[in-house]
């Protein structure tokens, strides 16, 4: 994830009159209104209202848009005009098809805005939250050199692919983090209501319990005792962990550079980080976006503070002459295998073919990771559930397999 600004930016709405004096409005995202008003009259708009934007707005009520439902736009977009649907219809066909009432209303809001004369583009520029930048240049261009199926097809293929991999590890990181917490609920359950029951009919024995069962009695004892102020302990914990991680700039950037780290998923995050930058850049490159330019866009979508400071270094670097490969080099971060194949590339003329062959190379790495991982985590996350709960089960029955030895 690319740094994050100290003051969180939000969408504001505005209305204002251009230099004719003709009214304009549209949707900007800012840190306040002050900076809205500001970037408005350096475009030569002299705001009248700006005004932060409802939650409930844009759609109302529904399921919300997500990258994939962009990604799936992306795509049906350009297989309507390479059937030789005009962009208008295009819009209707794509809205209409679609069964999210705020997805429709989003795309009849970018027809609506070019009916009017303005260019996609421009129209996209008025949705920051689900078009990036990276989107919109690439529209842009594809309008101004008459090849907007074709970039729309690239976008597609490139949202797709992004999409696909962040599903993958996503669930490669959830599902132990899922097993964890049901295990300690079922664990907590077992504390709290079975394990008294237990207890009582053993103190109705007499003589000493054994080691294991007088350790599970301890830990029911506490826990019914102070299950408030546990369990009400660990919802404190994820809400500042939450609110810090989302609030402090520098936590999040530790968090990010730690989680390169890890065991397994460290290798993991890098490999998908790797891949998002080259297939950005060779989309970006593909486009015809100055390497300069397309820099940002691909510092964005890294995914990874390590990633989106050695992206701005190449952007340095690259600005004062310096071949991409040997600034790639010198960050320090990109492996051998990486900017060889950047230096063949820039030198056979093909860089956009390598890099997306790079990309294809480190997607199938992350396949084959994800694979790997959950071969390696089914056993033991069997084995981690066999010791919890399988140990609190066998300490509960520990005094009654000895009492029928005795009988």
């Amino acid at each position: 994830m690319a740094a994050k600004a100290a003051t969180k930016e939000v969408m504001f709405v505005w209305e204002g009159k251009d230099k004719k004096g003709e009214k304009r409005k549209g949707e900007s995202v800012g840190k306040s209104e002050a900076a809205i008003k500001a970037a408005l009259r350096k475009q030569g708009i002299r705001p009248l209202k700006v005004k932060k934007k409802p939650k409930d707005l844009f759609g109302g009520g529904g399921k919300a848009i997500e990258s994939g439902d962009i990604a799936m736009f992306a795509r049906q977009m350009a297989t309507m005009m390479s059937s030789g649907v005009p962009l208008l219809q295009s819009f209707d066909l794509v809205g209409q098809g679609h069964d999210k009432p705020k997805f429709q209303k989003l795309v009849m809001e970018i027809k609506t805005d070019v009916e009017a004369g303005g260019t996609m583009a421009e129209a996209l520029r008025k949705h920051p939250q689900y078009f990036d930048s990276l989107f919109c240049n690439l529209v842009e261009a594809g309008e101004q050199a008459g090849i907007l199926e074709s970039l729309l097809t690239k976008l597609a293929v490139y949202k797709e692919k992004t999409e696909s991999m962040k599903k993958k590890i996503k669930g490669a990181l959830s599902y132990p983090i899922s097993i964890l917490v049901v295990a300690m609920i079922v664990s907590a359950i077992l504390l709290i209501y079975v394990v008294p029951v237990f207890a009582d009919m053993f103190s109705s024995f007499g003589g000493d319990l054994p080691a294991l069962t007088q350790l599970a009695v301890t830990m029911s004892d506490f826990m019914v005792a102070n299950w408030m102020p546990v369990f009400g302990g660990l919802a404190a914990f994820v809400f500042v962990f939450k609110q810090a991680k989302k609030r402090s700039v520098a936590f999040d950037n530790f968090l990010q550079r730690l989680s390169l780290k890890l065991p397994l998923f460290g290798e993991l995050l890098t490999k998908s980080a790797l891949a998002r930058f080259t297939r950005t850049l060779a989309t970006m490159f593909a486009a015809g976006t100055p390497m300069v330019e397309a820099m940002d866009s691909v510092a964005g979508a890294s995914g990874n503070i390590v990633f989106f400071e050695a992206t701005m270094k190449i952007k340095s670097e690259v600005s004062t002459g310096v071949p991409l490969a040997e600034s790639m080099r010198n960050s320090g971060v990109f492996p051998n295998m990486c900017v060889q194949m950047t230096q063949i590339g820039e030198e056979s003329g093909d860089l956009d073919k390598m890099l997306n062959k790079v990309a294809d190379y480190y997607e199938e790495e992350v396949d084959a990771l994800v694979e790997a991982l959950s071969s390696m985590m089914e056993p033991m996350i069997m084995a981690f559930l066999g010791v919890v709960i399988g140990g609190l089960v066998l300490a509960m029955y520990m005094p009654i397999f000895a009492m029928g030895s005795v009988i």
